[in-house]
């Protein structure tokens, strides 16, 4: 029995082009330590072939079906490769973060090559400060959160000593060989209607797809032709060029609880009241007018517990949650009050998940939860959202890879047709970390949206002391009677 492709995933390999390469990322931030025992390169090789037996995806690579009579099927790497996808890379001495990020912002930009498992991870030395960083990069259709969680989530651990596991005596199956995938195929299609229906489906779609592709080439040209520049969209959505421009914002997760604490609500719609007044900040020190623009339709991948979603290995299900950020407002509190009010119609319907209980998961997850909520804004594109803003709590204590303590984790969303930002984020070991992705010629100033981050954090910080007024949550009946001030 050949292992199927399955629709939803095939859809995430035949959306993507050169301009949406769709795969995720994370910049993750270690002290090496010193000595012997050092991380490095061949210590993270030595880690990823101990822990890669969790995840067998990551050693298969697609294989087509010929006459495209079914999906393709996932079949075993038989010439695998470790090196190819653990790479070496340095940064001049003493490399700075912006050079850090010039480097992640050129790598992100490549799709992957689909001859090989869809996966790479990058090993950066020369940082300042003698630190070292992993860039890992998955694609959307290996990790679907099922079947496969991030490679990410399985190395790191609690304890600067590795745990001991069984030797890894992996050997590939042989690919089947073209008729063998024709026979099957067949044979599929006559007795599995639902096999048929895929496969009718997927060559559907492709002809849309191309159909869709010409129409906007033909469109292109006779713009070209009759020198008419294509109309724009709006500062937050327009059309993406080949490369990406990453901007990380690093904040404490102390700041947000101090704003909770003194207007309520929960360090989630803290943190998108601070995405909220950022983007702002940073519409309003543009040239361009924001043009009315008075909120941002967000997307707000959340967890679920809902039976009617398929089920995942994280002990929960991600849903969709549209949120409008109040961008017109001028109240920093309250914007946290519109926020935090979206939010509370989805927390008593009884399906929303704990922050801690997501922080419990073994492992580091929020690379998997990430992975998935980009599937999640992928899925619902139609919905016509403006913007895409995945937040994950992870564990409050410091993990370590082969002994190396994790200092910083920020993620690296990838971008949809049509939508040249995303931001994610995600909270570790007190720290509260923002990865935002911009698409280079579309949005040229993402860094100064990273400025806008802190100073909307600020701004909320100075308006949560003992001594500010704070503004009332929700409205108050006209006809009640005033409370009595204390000691009256």
């Amino acid at each position: 029995m050949v292992d199927r492709v399955r629709p939803r995933d095939l859809t995430f390999l035949a959306e993507e082009t050169p301009e949406t390469p769709l795969h995720n990322a994370t910049i993750e931030i270690f002290d090496p330590g010193e000595g012997e025992g050092a991380f490095d390169h061949a210590r993270l090789v030595a880690l990823i072939r101990d822990r890669i037996a969790f995840v067998p995806r990551y050693r298969q690579r697609l294989q087509t079906v010929p006459g495209h009579l079914a999906n393709p099927v996932w079949v075993d790497d038989e010439n695998f490769d470790l090196g190819f996808h653990v790479r070496r890379s340095a940064l001049p001495r003493p490399g700075t973060s912006a050079q850090l990020l010039e480097l992640v912002s050129r790598i992100v930009s490549r799709p992957l090559d689909r001859t090989r498992p869809l996966w790479e991870i990058y090993f950066v030395e020369g940082l300042e400060g003698g630190r070292v960083a992993l860039l890992s990069k998955t694609h959307q259709a290996l990790v679907d959160g099922v079947h496969t969680v991030d490679l990410g989530q399985l190395l790191l651990d609690l304890q600067p000593e590795a745990r001991e596991l069984d030797p890894d005596d992996w050997v590939p199956r042989r690919s089947p060989n073209p008729a063998r995938l024709l026979s099957s195929a067949v044979r599929e299609n006559l007795t599995d209607p639902g096999v048929l229906l895929d496969t009718v489906r997927t060559g559907s779609r492709a002809v849309a797809r191309e159909a869709d592709r010409r129409s906007s080439r033909v469109r292109s040209f006779a713009a070209a032709a009759t020198g008419r520049r294509p109309k724009r969209r709006g500062v937050i959505n327009g059309p993406l060029s080949q490369q990406r421009r990453v901007v990380t914002v690093e904040t404490r997760l102390s700041d947000y609880r101090k704003v909770r604490e003194a207007h309520g609500g929960t360090v989630n719609d803290v943190i998108l009241a601070t995405v909220t007044g950022a983007l702002r900040a940073w519409l309003m020190t543009r040239a361009e007018s924001m043009g009315g623009l008075r909120q941002v339709r967000a997307v707000v991948p959340v967890s679920v517990i809902d039976e009617e979603l398929e089920a995942t290995s994280l002990g929960s299900q991600i849903a969709a949650h549209f949120v409008d950020l109040p961008i017109s407002e001028t109240s920093p509190v309250v914007r946290l009050h519109q926020v935090s009010y979206s939010f509370q119609a989805h927390k008593d319907t009884g399906r929303s998940v704990a922050a801690n209980r997501l922080a419990g998961i073994a492992g580091f997850a929020p690379t998997t939860f990430h992975a998935i909520g980009s599937r999640v804004a992928n899925a619902e594109l139609r919905r016509g959202y403006q913007l895409s803003v995945t937040n994950v709590p992870g564990p409050q204590t410091p993990l370590y890879a082969a002994g190396a303590r994790m200092l910083a984790s920020y993620p690296v969303p990838p971008l949809t047709p049509g939508h040249p930002l995303a931001i994610s984020v995600t909270s570790y070991d007190g720290g509260v970390f923002y990865g935002i992705t911009a698409d280079r010629d579309w949005i040229p100033d993402a860094e100064l949206l990273g400025s806008c981050v802190q100073e909307a954090l600020e701004e909320l910080l100075e308006l949560s002391s003992a001594t500010r007024e704070r503004a009332p949550r929700g409205r108050r009946n006209p006809k009640a009677k005033p409370r009595p001030k204390p000691g009256s």
